[in-house]
């Protein structure tokens, strides 16, 4: 049976949008897995990284997948290593950042996996491209997505405009 889950994507290094968008295509080609939605791209200033770091390139997918959520994990964490993810020291400037937000109703907390991801509902760059596809989803043990969008944790977050936000 095919499940719904959100994927948050992000890059700051090595031209962020062709690696968000290469994600978004290399997500679309997954084994028992279809892409249903794609956010816009939202730029946005680093937040817990280094000061001189650049900004991200951000972006949701939503997609329909027959895959357990620990399958669709070790998926995008290998989207994620085939960009060349590395992971030097703790909020590292990165080349490709695949999370898993959200698969189903899920609640899971595992040294592998935890769900709905811990830290999505403080996350503006999380929100807002997730808000875009799905406006009305809830998120487990927190309530409806619209509770969390506050000026607040939006501020700075720049969507793309649309001839820059999908490949030609």
């Amino acid at each position: 049976m095919m499940k719904r889950a959100f994927v948050a994507l992000g890059s700051n290094l090595e031209n962020p949008k062709a690696q968000v968008e290469g994600a978004l295509l290399a997500l679309s080609q997954l084994p028992e897995t279809r892409l249903l939605k794609q956010s816009s791209l939202y730029q946005t200033a680093p937040i817990d990284c280094i000061a001189t770091a650049p900004d991200f390139i951000n972006a949701v997918a939503e997609v329909e997948t027959t895959l357990s959520p620990e399958a669709l994990l070790d998926a995008i964490l290998n989207i994620e290593n085939i960009a060349g993810r590395e992971r030097p020291y703790i909020n590292a400037p990165r080349v490709l950042d695949c999370d898993l937000l959200l698969y189903e109703n899920v609640t899971l907390d595992t040294p592998k996996l935890t769900l709905p991801h811990p830290r999505m509902h403080t996350r503006g760059f999380v929100l807002l491209p997730l808000f875009e596809i799905a406006p009305d989803i809830s998120i487990p043990n927190h309530g409806k997505i619209a509770a969390y969008m506050t000026p607040e944790l939006l501020f700075g977050i720049k969507k793309l405009p649309s001839a820059d936000n999908y490949p030609q």
